[in-house]
């Protein structure tokens, strides 16, 4: 027979306190951009067309097609393209592949699906386009991206484009027609100087890269300032926000006007920014960033090398520095197209979980990198790019399985709690262990997180910061099943090493005493 449980009181039952940050966690709630689940694609790795052989005149050379169980491998410079050979090598996929498995992304538990680049360009990567508006014909046209944003938003999901605004391709019909003629019209889109290693300004002084200059107001109306503008017209066509390359690139100022128009344009979209670097700053331009320093501190702590403590320390500061609710919004991934797989960095299983229990945990949004649930493995560029391993669920592998079911689960855990989505931040003193708690203005959806990455079981007593947390209802850990019990507001437990507890308290029963009875 089921139990009834007591519900979470509201109203009356609330303290001052509760009553006064409520509004703030029903906006947040309200707000997909708060905390969602995010899954990244590459278009042309993520699922093999079905209609390769009508254009496969569309990877002429300098582009080469390669087979689906082929790997990335780097390659050689290739002089008159001035690119390598391995940014012109292509597997396939595209606009109406990716819908035709979108049933894995949404069974994944997925809020959010992000593309990497989609305009037409010469490399697979599109970082170097030559025409924004125009989809890259390999992926399909406007009309096949509009049909599978209906398809995405049909499943209650968002799309996310890649903004690519810092610099184009060498192979742009407009930057080829300022680098040849001084009279052009986009002569001042670019800034040239032969002083410069190409004779004009370039991402990291790539040939394939030229910048434009976002100091002409030209290019910034092109860009995202006017109401046809290539932000604006993706935004038109049902695209909910866009990541932005390089943010850094492109500077506060310029991050905050891009991100006042989109909203203005499209009230609710979001604007997320790659920043390597601390997030302070930064959060005060775009919604959130891809927050590559709580990364490194995860990874670093997952690793060992630092004491848990210590990047608790860390990890405080970096919120109360940025403020919890730009780093609510920010993205929090482990490995993407930049970076080798996770299950490269991080061979060792237990190590690996830690990372991944504490991304979807720590308030932001996860990233899943396509293919890492399958422990899809890779290393640098390009070998973290390679296409996606559908054989592995096809033929059952074991491995692959199992480490889909684990982010399965860890996706589902963080869906069913509020507060891992949208709640507070609140550091917890340790000797050694990170600890830390996510809460809202109900005792009965906080959580809280101890890790241990050390290879030494370890004791703590660790002062639960909640006011509402009582001995008389135990803990449950999420990840195991097992009971703790906060005594006094204390917590005296052994940590089993390399290990992440998270405990949550058990449902009240209705015909039971409970404490919690006139408390929200």
């Amino acid at each position: 027979m089921q139990q009834s449980l007591v519900a979470p009181q509201a109203g009356p039952y609330a303290n001052a306190h509760d009553l006064a940050r409520g509004a703030d966690y029903a906006r947040r709630d309200a707000d997909w951009r708060f905390g969602p689940i995010v899954y990244q694609v590459l278009v042309d790795r993520f699922a093999p067309s079905a209609d390769l052989e009508t254009k496969r005149d569309l990877y002429a050379s300098p582009r080469r097609l390669r087979e689906w169980d082929e790997r990335p491998t780097r390659g050689e410079y290739l002089e008159e393209a001035r690119v390598w050979s391995h940014e012109v090598d292509f597997w396939g996929g595209d606009l109406d592949s990716l819908r035709a498995r979108l049933d894995h992304i949404d069974a994944m538990g997925a809020d959010v699906v992000y593309l990497n680049p989609i305009p037409d360009a010469l490399t697979n990567h599109k970082y170097d386009a030559t025409d924004y508006r125009i989809v890259a014909p390999e992926y399909g046209d406007r009309d096949d991206l509009r049909a599978l944003i209906d398809d995405v938003h049909a499943r209650d999901m968002k799309l996310m484009l890649d903004g690519v605004f810092n610099h184009t391709g060498r192979r742009s019909p407009r930057f080829a027609e300022a680098s040849t003629d001084e009279a052009s019209e986009y002569r001042e889109w670019y800034t040239f100087d032969e002083r410069q290693p190409n004779g004009y300004k370039a991402w990291y002084d790539v040939a394939n890269l030229p910048e434009l200059n976002l100091e002409n107001h030209e290019v910034r109306g092109y860009l995202w300032e006017d109401e046809d503008s290539v932000m604006k017209s993706f935004l038109a066509d049902g695209a909910d926000g866009w990541r932005l390359d390089v943010a850094y690139d492109i500077g506060f100022e310029y991050l905050r006007q891009l991100t006042q128009e989109a909203h203005e344009f499209k009230p609710g979209s979001a604007v997320i920014g790659e920043i390597w670097s601390y997030p302070e700053d930064w959060a005060h331009s775009v919604d959130g960033l891809m927050n590559f320093h709580l990364r490194a501190i995860v990874l670093t702590l997952a690793r060992g090398e630092i004491p848990g403590a210590h990047a608790g320390d860390m990890i405080e500061t970096m919120v109360e520095d940025a403020g919890v609710e730009p780093i609510l919004r920010s993205w929090l991934m482990l490995d993407n197209h930049d970076t080798q797989r996770l299950a490269t960095m991080l061979p060792d299983t237990d190590r690996r979980r830690i990372a991944q229990v504490l991304q979807f945990t720590l308030p932001g949004a996860p990233v899943v990198y396509y293919g890492s649930e399958l422990g899809m493995t890779g290393g640098d560029d390009p070998e973290m790019r390679g296409p996606m391993r559908w054989d592995l669920i096809e033929e059952e592998d074991p491995d692959a399985l199992a480490e889909l079911e684990w982010t399965r689960s860890l996706i589902d855990m963080r869906r069913s709690s509020r507060a891992l989505r949208i709640g507070d931040y609140r550091a917890l003193e340790t000797q050694s262990c990170l600890a830390f708690m996510r809460r809202t203005d109900r005792y009965s959806e906080t959580v809280i997180v101890i890790c241990n990455a050390s290879d030494e079981p370890v004791r703590e007593v660790i002062a639960v910061r909640d006011s509402k947390q009582m001995g008389s209802n135990p803990l449950i850990d999420q990840l195991t099943g097992d009971e703790h019990r906060a005594f006094s507001g204390l917590l005296d437990l052994e940590v089993p090493a390399r290990s992440v507890l998270v405990l949550k308290p058990r449902p009240i029963e209705a015909h039971r005493y409970t404490p919690h009875k006139r408390m929200q």
